[in-house]
């Protein structure tokens, strides 16, 4: 496990947007879980080192003005009290994803969608300035529920698809964000996938333990040889090497790698609804509602709205999308 602690001095985000080779990337959309959303699917946490389109300043204005919750719904929650006791939030998932938590390597500063709703997280309940004592900790695919599970972690925000699956083992609060399953290529083969109706014997790339998986064994006809790899990198440099045709996953993820590296694009347009949520441990049921109230109160004051125009509005078209409704969970 690795673990990475950081202490931001005041979020400066990475350099604004450049402009970004993806294709036909549909407008975000209240009805559809994944549309136009940016976030790896099931919490894959995606890579990419360039310019991740944040709004600097605006980012930080988000931030520095979230709501903080009442020193009464903090007392009455054991899993809030415990991190309010510690002094620190303790997220498990990724800093490499380039939309939605990605470390700016000029200030060891963590910045993103993900970023900025664990920042928001950690001041409801820490107070002003709760936003800086987040530690950081690296999850995996394969690993996130366990150190949910044993306590490694107090949360995990990462992207992180909502599922039966999962909810047999944890808890999710949300939906806090609607992304899909979508399809990425290199950029030289973009005109000629739409969706998944053109990947018929075609070779497919997707994470291992992922939500991509069943998209593929349920959208996709007669497929080629279809491989599950480790982790983002993995899977973009077998579709750049071409070992595989196209790489099938949650579409914030693709946008994110989008953003890093110009010779792979997002075609097409989601075509699996897929929320992110909260992941947080059974066995603490006040913390369930006390994220859910979280997130209608950063909803309400429109932190929700502003931080999505901050991050990922730098690489989507058009307003945000109306918000989920925390806890209404898929059946």
């Amino acid at each position: 496990m690795t673990r990475t602690t950081f202490r931001p001095r005041r979020r400066a985000l990475v350099a604004a947007a450049t402009a970004l080779p993806l294709t036909a990337l549909a407008a975000c959309s209240s009805d559809t879980g994944e549309g136009p959303s940016l976030g790896g699917d099931d919490g894959e946490e995606g890579g990419g080192t360039s310019d991740g389109g944040a709004d600097t300043s605006a980012y930080a204005d988000v931030i520095a003005s979230g709501p903080v919750a009442d020193d009464d719904a903090v007392a009455a929650s054991e899993w809030a009290s415990a991190i309010k006791e510690r002094g620190e939030l303790i997220r498990g998932g990724t800093t490499a994803n380039q939309v939605f938590s990605l470390i700016d390597p000029g200030t060891d500063e963590v910045i993103g969608f993900d970023a900025g709703i664990t920042q928001l997280l950690a001041r409801y309940i820490l107070g002003e300035g709760g936003e800086d004592s987040v530690d950081y900790v690296d999850t995996t695919v394969d690993t996130r529920e366990t150190m949910i599970e044993n306590g490694t972690v107090d949360c995990v925000i990462a992207t992180y698809s909502i599922t039966p699956e999962r909810l047999e083992v944890i808890d999710f609060a949300g939906p806090y964000y609607l992304s899909g399953t979508a399809i990425q290529v290199r950029t030289e083969d973009a005109e000629d996938i739409a969706g998944p109706q053109d990947l018929t014997g075609l070779n497919l790339v997707t994470q291992s333990n992922s939500t991509g998986i069943q998209a593929i064994e349920e959208h996709v006809t007669d497929p080629g040889d279809v491989q599950t790899l480790p982790d983002n990198e993995s899977c973009v440099a077998a579709l750049k090497q071409g070992r595989a045709d196209a790489y099938v996953l949650d579409q914030g993820v693709l946008l994110g790698n989008s953003a890093a590296d110009e010779e792979v694009s997002v075609v097409g347009e989601p075509f699996v609804d897929d929320p992110y949520g909260i992941g947080i441990p059974q066995d603490s049921e006040d913390a369930l509602e006390f994220c859910n109230t979280f997130l209608q109160e950063i909803i309400d004051s429109g932190a929700w709205e502003a931080l999505w125009t901050a991050t990922i509005g730098g690489v989507m078209d058009g307003a945000a999308p109306e918000p989920p409704t925390p806890g209404d969970l898929p059946a």
